[in-house]
């Protein structure tokens, strides 16, 4: 995924159709086709958003080749290879579209070619927040010496799915806004899926586990490795930071019994993985000519490979899935697609949260139920709106109650007291998806932001099966029971977000980064200005580096701006946390305030973690600090969102290699 580490997004274009031209009558004397100079032009898309080529023309399909096709022998895989942009994380994506007629059909609307009706102008559909939305364009596209400068197929004649790159090229703000992305990113515009990414698991048969449950309801998968340097490959030909396609898993029968593969393509078209089942592999020798026709293997450098689960567990690091529900997939061949249910909704400062009944009533198939247990696989997507234009993504949760048995609503003093069921949270992040399962029940999904931030938001609920979902609306705030502390932070010497970003530009200087040293006497100085006097002689150079590295997503070990503002949010959340259950005001929480605290910050241990916390983190008589107090809450925020992103099934259960483990426990 060579986007990993750098990403550009557009939101915001231009939707309103143009007005239509009419279609031209005058017809070129070699091809048929009308006369260039009668075309649509599409005037509105971004030229000057444009890679900077020498001898680069733009030219339209009939004079590329003479008879030029849209769609030569139908949409597929193999009509996908990239170009001069590093858009492989889009290309992966549109590979995984191709495999799924309906989907296809949905962005790339039938009937379009360059016969009948012909005017030079295509149509091509995106979803954006909830709604599809229609992007037109002509079919001018850059070239180079006579060849196609960026995606192409195969085939020479044939031209949709260069003319789809444009199209989301036109949504993006022009083709260089292509030049480094997420494929989890396109998917979520070309299916209105629901994505999520997560490290591959070291267990093949974690492996097989969760993909198989997903694949049976119509997910999309999508890998790369990220154990390299960016560009380079392995020893068995896998390009480190590159975004590959899973294209299928099957079970193959061959003379020594049935394997289990894995199918891969490389959107370039080809350098393919050489290690075992590889095209030139000794092992196809074992598997019969009919059934090699059947999973329609081809040996041929064309970017697509098989390999086993052990290999590709061995020689890739994370997924991204597109979840699917029964909307995008009514008329596929999918046995058992998602549920669906959305809502759009707003947060408002004046008002509580908004609320959601979820009610799972009907369990799991038995065939990938976990064990005897009765439990409903659910999925969760909060999507914040127009985060480009309100200065967002913000810090968002969604918690996840059990429902009272005499309603379906909570009150504020029940979101102060109540422990929630389910808790995930997100740090900047456009939307927030959760995987997860609970048993039989009724239960109400709250989506909240930090310190009651205002916005817009959509929230996707899928269910294994017809389980309901209903608006219950938002809950009164009482200021004496609001689940936000009473006490202001501000006592402790700390300033609101609004008024931090001077002290980042006081302590930083002219340089835009926040080093561990900088926050130590940043807080040093805020400390000692407040309630709190004296305890900033408990904080340490250690602390800071911690609280530097829960919002430290790049390892540079130090904070731009954005992540300095996120990380002072949820110091400025625990402080007021810290106040609020220091009951005597005698500056440190003592045992028996201390679980209570954690409740209120969203986390819930058992007796042993509690003693082991007391242990590790007290200073004197079991007594908590409050620079003590931030530092247990960021081990414990970091090391809670480091296990959710490893538990790949939603069981509880991870497993990560000696590496993972490593960077978990070291980088903390």
């Amino acid at each position: 995924m060579c986007e990993l580490e750098k990403q550009q997004r557009r939101d915001s274009y231009d939707s309103k159709p143009w007005e239509s031209l009419g279609s031209p009558t005058m017809k070129s004397p070699t091809s048929g086709l009308p006369l260039l100079d009668r075309l649509y032009k599409d005037t509105m898309f971004p030229v000057q958003n444009m890679p900077i080529l020498q001898n680069m023309v733009w030219k339209r399909p009939q004079e590329i080749c003479r008879f030029p096709k849209f769609i030569a022998d139908g949409a597929t895989r193999m009509d996908i290879c990239q170009g001069k942009l590093n858009d492989c994380w889009f290309l992966s994506a549109v590979a995984s579209l191709s495999l799924n007629n309906t989907l296809l059909d949905q962005v790339v609307p039938p009937g379009q070619d360059f016969q009948s009706g012909y005017n030079g102008r295509f149509r091509f559909r995106f979803w954006q927040y909830g709604e599809w939305t229609e992007v037109q364009i002509d079919d001018r596209l850059p070239t180079e010496n006579g060849e196609l400068v960026y995606m192409r197929s195969t085939n020479r004649e044939e031209f949709w799915s260069a003319l789809l790159e444009k199209a989301y090229a036109k949504l993006k703000g022009g083709y260089t806004a292509l030049d480094m992305g997420l494929p989890h990113e396109a998917l979520a515009d070309m299916t209105g899926g629901i994505t999520e990414g997560f490290p591959v698991p070291s267990d093949p048969q974690i492996l097989d586990s969760l993909l198989h449950p997903l694949l049976h309801k119509g997910a999309l998968v999508n890998c790369a490795s990220t154990e390299g340097s960016f560009g380079e490959r392995n020893k068995f030909g896998i390009v480190y930071y590159h975004a590959y396609t899973m294209t299928g898993f099957e079970t193959i029968s061959t003379t020594k019994g049935p394997v289990h593969l894995v199918r891969i393509r490389n959107p370039w078209g080809n350098t393919e993985w050489s290690g075992p089942w590889s095209d030139k592999g000794r092992e196809w020798n074992d598997v019969s000519a009919e059934e090699q026709r059947r999973v329609e293997r081809v040996q041929k450098e064309d970017g697509e490979f098989w390999m086993t689960p052990e290999d590709f567990c061995r020689n890739f690091s994370v997924i991204e899935i597109c979840h699917l529900s029964e909307i995008t997939l009514s008329e596929s061949k999918v046995i058992k697609p998602w549920k669906f249910t959305m809502y759009h909704g707003r947060w408002s400062p004046r008002q509580g949260p908004p609320q959601y009944s979820l009610n799972l009533l009907e369990e799991d198939e038995i065939s990938i139920s976990r064990g005897t247990e009765r439990q409903c696989s659910f999925l969760l997507a909060l999507m914040q709106k127009h985060t480009r234009k309100t200065g967002g993504p913000y810090n968002t949760a969604l918690l996840i109650y059990k429902a009272p048995s005499d309603r379906d609503f909570l009150s504020s003093r029940d979101l102060a007291q109540l422990t929630p069921e389910r808790r995930m949270a997100v740090m900047q992040r456009r939307e927030l998806v959760y995987r997860d399962h609970l048993p039989p029940g009724r239960y109400i999904i709250v989506p909240q932001t930090e310190n009651r931030r205002g916005g817009e938001f959509i929230l996707r609920v899928l269910t294994e099966k017809g389980n309901q979902t209903i608006a219950v609306g938002t809950s009164e705030v009482e200021e004496e029971h609001s689940i936000t502390p009473p006490m202001s932070p501000r006592l402790a010497g700390l300033l609101s977000i609004n008024e931090v970003g001077n002290l980042f530009v006081k302590h930083c200087g002219k340089e835009p980064y926040c080093t561990p040293s900088d926050l130590y006497n940043m807080l040093t100085e805020a400390i000692a200005s407040g309630v709190f006097a004296g305890s900033e002689k408990q904080l340490s150079l250690e602390h800071c580096k911690s609280f530097v590295v829960l919002m430290d997503s790049q390892g540079k070990g130090q904070l731009d701006l954005m992540e300095f503002q996120a990380l002072w949010e949820h110091l400025w959340e625990w402080t007021g946390i810290f106040l609020t259950f220091d009951k005597n005001k005698n500056q440190v929480l003592d045992y028996y305030e201390i679980p209570p605290a954690l409740r209120a910050a969203g986390i819930k241990v058992d007796d042993f973690i509690m003693q082991l916390i007391v242990l590790r983190y007290s200073e004197t008589g079991g007594k908590v600090s409050f620079p003590g107090f931030l530092f247990l809450l960021t081990k414990l925020n970091f090391m809670i969102r480091e296990f959710q992103a490893c538990d790949v099934t939603g069981k509880g259960v991870i497993s990560v290699n000696f590496r993972k483990f490593l960077q978990m426990t070291m980088y903390n």
